[in-house]
């Protein structure tokens, strides 16, 4: 009966992916291309496209609407890999690219996109129906919805992973609320991205190529600073991993690691090709000065831990996801998880070669998974001129200070539980946040211009990246569990950390919060078999203003794991604005 049911769920997600015609054909039989097969460095690093996100009149900025398109098309990843087939963002179809274009935006100056979605009816790869997924009800057309990662904006425009809607419009999930998105940009100047968001279907899609850049700048604030800001000096980095078939086609295993419970679903996707801005292992021809590098770990569930080959080149980290630092740290290497963003300045007139490789040796799934190899400890190629010149850009000595965390003025203590549950065979089946499914009712109510403390307890074997929508939180302490098992059984039972005291098991070593990511950010590495004390502030850092928006309105928002795979089934919980 098991290998019946099991076969009827693998055409099930066969037939829904388009891999089967009624005929049973349209497999792709294509191979895997070894990374061996693509010589790296050969693609010169591209800039992606730039949109500004508000108009010039008179001399001064003015607010700005655009229509941003979805589309199919062909991406050349490598020379020497066929084009793939890819899900892209642009203002046509022609200039779309993978990632989509850096939105550019000023602080106080609002934007307003409309997201077009003109994909076809069928997706380019393999989905999964048995997890929590947008499902049309026609059973055609690919959802989607774009969620702004970092933003501090209304709910109707965050992205909400039930307001997806299909090509046209066609349909809508149930909390659907309008074409037109409405971003304020009345946060902090920093680094942002967007990419899409829909229920169960995240990982695929951004899989496809739906991410790109969107910075917000502030320059009366920001210019002083000194800090490359040229175009020429100044470059978004969206780096991601993928597996190409020889056809040039984005691999993804088309079989679940519990194929009787989930067809498709694995809890992690990995590939070996690194993608630095569309192209594998580019390199970039540059000049011996400071360039500001603003990097994106767009991947589904690899972590990066950055270094440079050249023992003569670090990072001066300056910002921690959408947050400058008070003042700029120097860095030997940078781990990076999914989702998370380091803004950096590296001054090549340092190096003591005429080239370095920007390289990786982070384990996957991380932080107790396999080492890298030769393929994914590559990541990009710098080529740098031999002539020294002037360089007027600095390296301030302080940046942006916001005003300090106050855990004192806390509104309330929550606990917050990551739970992974396992098939009979060890197999992950599916994770929660709470012990909840993302249906249940909301249990975080937190209240706009409040802080609170979240108490995080990562009860699995693997490193969250957590995210917190509409909120900033500065990490306090992470603190070692001591009896783990003992206290994760009775967690399992009553899923109550105050009756399974917590206070007896969170006793062990106290791991410091590094100095690059003491500061205010929008994601954290949950580290397994540890409780992780963060300060969550649900307004602005930069001023005492209130939000423009009102944040109780339908349809909230939600907090999650940032590993894609988990996301989608379905470590997310929703976050429900009370008055």
């Amino acid at each position: 009966m098991e290998i019946r049911v099991s076969f009827i769920l693998c055409l099930v997600v066969l037939f829904q992916q388009g891999s089967f015609d009624v005929l049973g054909r349209g497999v792709n039989h294509n191979k895997l291309t070894s990374p061996s097969q693509l010589e790296m460095f050969v693609d010169e690093l591209q800039d992606m496209p730039r949109i500004k996100g508000f108009d010039v009149v008179n001399g001064s900025p003015v607010p700005k609407s655009l229509h941003i398109g979805m589309f199919h098309k062909k991406w050349k990843f490598h020379r020497d890999l066929p084009p793939s087939p890819v899900f892209t963002y642009g203002l046509s179809k022609k200039s779309a690219t993978v990632p989509g274009p850096t939105i550019e935006a000023l602080h106080g100056i609002h934007t307003h996109i409309t997201w077009e979605n003109y994909l076809p009816s069928k997706h380019i790869l393999p989905w999964d129906p048995t997890i929590p997924t947008a499902i049309p009800r026609t059973k055609k057309g690919i959802p989607t919805v774009v969620h702004v990662h970092g933003g501090i904006g209304e709910p109707e425009s965050d992205g909400h992973s039930t307001s997806w809607f299909t090509s046209k419009f066609k349909e809508r999930g149930p909390l659907w609320t309008k074409k037109k998105y409405h971003y304020h940009n009345l946060q902090h100047p920093g680094t942002l991205w967007y990419h899409d968001h829909a229920m169960g279907l995240t990982r695929v899609n951004i899989l496809a190529g739906l991410s790109g850049a969107y910075i917000i700048r502030e320059p009366h604030v920001e210019k002083p600073l000194g800090l490359p800001n040229d175009e020429e000096f100044e470059h978004p980095l969206v780096v991601f991993d993928r597996s190409f078939r020889t056809d040039g086609s984005i691999y993804m295993n088309s079989t679940g690691n519990n194929p009787s419970i989930h067809p498709q679903w694995q809890p992690e996707y990995f590939g070996d090709a690194i993608v630095v801005n569309g192209k594998a292992w580019p390199y970039m021809i540059v000049r011996r000065r400071k360039y500001r590098f603003r990097i994106i770990n767009a991947s589904n569930a690899r972590f990066f831990r950055f270094y440079f080959s050249d023992g003569s080149l670090g990072f001066v980290h300056i910002g921690s996801d959408s947050a400058y630092h008070d003042k700029p740290v120097l860095l030997n290497n940078i781990l990076l998880a999914p989702s998370e963003i380091a803004d950096v300045v590296v001054d090549f007139a340092n190096s003591n070669s005429n080239s370095t490789i920007l390289s990786n040796d982070a384990p996957y799934p991380y932080p107790s998974g396999d080492p890298v190899n030769d393929a994914n400890s590559k990541v990009m190629k710098f080529v740098i001129k031999p002539n020294h010149e002037i360089d007027r850009s600095k390296i301030p000595r302080e940046l942006i200070k916001y005003p300090s965390p106050n855990p004192s003025s806390a509104s309330i203590t929550r606990y917050i539980a990551m739970y992974e549950y396992t098939s009979s065979t060890d197999e992950p089946t599916k994770l929660y946040i709470n012990g909840k499914p993302f249906e249940a009712p909301a249990t975080e109510t937190p209240k706009a211009g409040t802080s609170e403390i979240w108490n995080v307890i990562n009860l699995t074997e693997d490193n969250h990246p957590l995210h917190i929508h509409l909120g900033l939180f500065v990490t306090l302490d992470q603190t070692e569990l001591v009896n783990v098992d003992e206290f994760k059984e009775c967690m399992m039972k009553i899923n109550d950390a105050i009756k399974c005291r917590v206070d007896k098991y969170a006793r062990g070593k106290k791991i410091e919060v590094l100095t690059h990511e003491n500061g205010w950010k929008n994601v954290y590495k949950m580290m397994p078999g540890y409780v992780t004390k963060i300060l969550v502030r649900f307004s602005f850092i930069h001023s005492n203003e209130s939000y423009p928006f009102d944040a109780t309105a339908e349809p909230g928002y939600v907090y999650h794991c940032h590993i894609l795979d988990h996301e989608d089934n379905v470590m997310m919980r929703p976050l429900k604005f009370i008055n």
